[in-house]
């Protein structure tokens, strides 16, 4: 089969939908089927070679408290309708669909069977760019998904408040042989002290704010601590750093962006692992990453991540924004080994339900089901049989 990963965003810039896309193109590869990335790029994608197709140029646009670096060109028409054209794919799969620019134009273009998967929650970029108007214009578009599918619960709520219609929930995966508890962890901080990681955008949202506070309420019961935190971000990682200089805190450290076969060394660094976001996460990925490392969670009780971490089992859930709790939380787990290991265990077995082999055969099985479906049925025969309880 010969499949379309289309991504809106900037392939080059580390992100929940490009990760998931890479790790789909990787399953689907090694299955035997013949993959292209489509997407916008500010640099060449390494290691992907004739596999990955850049189209348009990406901008950074403010958005809902992130950066959505999209390429927000109207010219890119001609370019999409001769990678089709010459392509003849047998899927699309878009990501965010209904993002413009590239994923409308390829939806609006598209001659075969277009899957749609939602990974966005409230208050995320993309249904809400031109009121009221775009709204009957996205509608439109929407009506050419011939499958759809969102990542988590809170994403199908928040996609089908906007767009009804039947949404197969097939969740994010993570690949556990990469991220192992078997890797080395990075030396410089293998000194004895007891290490809380970060991982994520430096962006409000994700709540470092709120674990700053909580850290300088742990480091006052738990001196022989550290704060890793990994994630790239320039203009608040300037302001964190000033918060971290006039407060006093000690043992902070801004590592700044991972390379991706690098960050699971990170983990296994860590004692604790710590999401305080507090909002707008439809599922969590660094959770799955975190848990596959077999590292115990402390995070905020939000849907997206209470999907994936069950309070008291695998990690403790905190109200968002509540840095007292946060500071409770993290010293419970910091003083007792026993717990952290027994949670860090339990991690572990959750996170190999969610491996990429997994969910890539559930995806590669609804694709099968849409083809078996009117009115791909006629294009291809092989699946007249297929059951649609695929």
């Amino acid at each position: 089969m010969k499949i379309a990963l289309v991504s809106p965003y900037d392939f080059a810039y580390p992100g929940g939908v490009t990760n998931h896309i890479s790790c789909l193109e990787r399953y689907f590869t090694r299955m035997g089927h013949e993959v292209r990335i489509v997407a916008p790029a500010s640099k060449a994608a390494s290691g992907l070679g004739d596999r990955f197709i850049p189209i348009g140029t990406p901008r950074p646009i403010p958005t809902s408290g992130s950066i959505a670096r999209l390429t927000i060109s109207p010219w890119l028409s001609s370019r999409v309708k001769a990678v089709l054209d010459e392509e003849k794919f047998d899927i699309v799969h878009l990501h965010e669909p209904l993002m413009p620019m590239l994923c409308t134009t390829v939806l609006r273009l598209s001659q075969t069977a277009n899957i749609g998967t939602f990974h966005a929650w409230q208050g995320k970029p993309g249904y809400d760019f031109a009121k009221p108007v775009g709204k009957w214009i996205l509608k439109r578009w929407f009506r050419r998904l011939d499958g759809k599918i969102a990542v988590s619960k809170p994403a199908r709520e928040f996609a089908s408040g906007h767009f009804a219609g039947y949404y197969n929930v097939i969740p994010n995966g993570v690949d556990i042989s990469h991220f192992s508890p078997d890797v080395a962890p990075i030396d410089r901080f293998c000194d004895g002290k007891l290490n809380v990681l970060f991982v994520g955008r430096l962006e409000r949202r994700k709540g470092l704010d709120y674990l700053l506070k909580a850290y300088y309420q742990v480091q006052q019961e738990i001196p022989d601590s550290r704060l890793i935190v990994v994630g790239p971000g320039t203009r608040l990682r300037r302001r964190y750093e000033r918060e971290v200089r006039h407060s006093g805190l000690r043992d902070v450290v801004f590592v700044g962006y991972v390379d991706y076969d690098e960050l699971p060394r990170y983990y296994k660094t860590a004692d604790v692992f710590c999401t305080p976001a507090t909002g707008w996460e439809s599922f969590g990925i660094v959770l799955l990453e975190a848990m596959a490392v077999g590292k115990p969670i402390v995070a905020s009780n939000i849907d997206g991540y209470a999907r994936v971490v069950a309070h008291g089992v695998d990690g403790l859930l905190v109200p968002p924004g509540n840095g007292e709790m946060l500071a409770q939380a993290l010293v419970c787990l910091l003083s007792d080994e026993a717990l952290r290991q027994q949670m860090g265990a339990r991690g572990r077995l959750k996170a190999e339900e969610y491996s990429w082999e997994h969910i890539a055969q559930r995806v590669l099985n609804y694709y099968m089901r849409v083809l078996g479906e009117p009115p791909w049925r006629a294009h291809y025969p092989q699946f007249k049989a297929m059951s649609l309880s695929v």
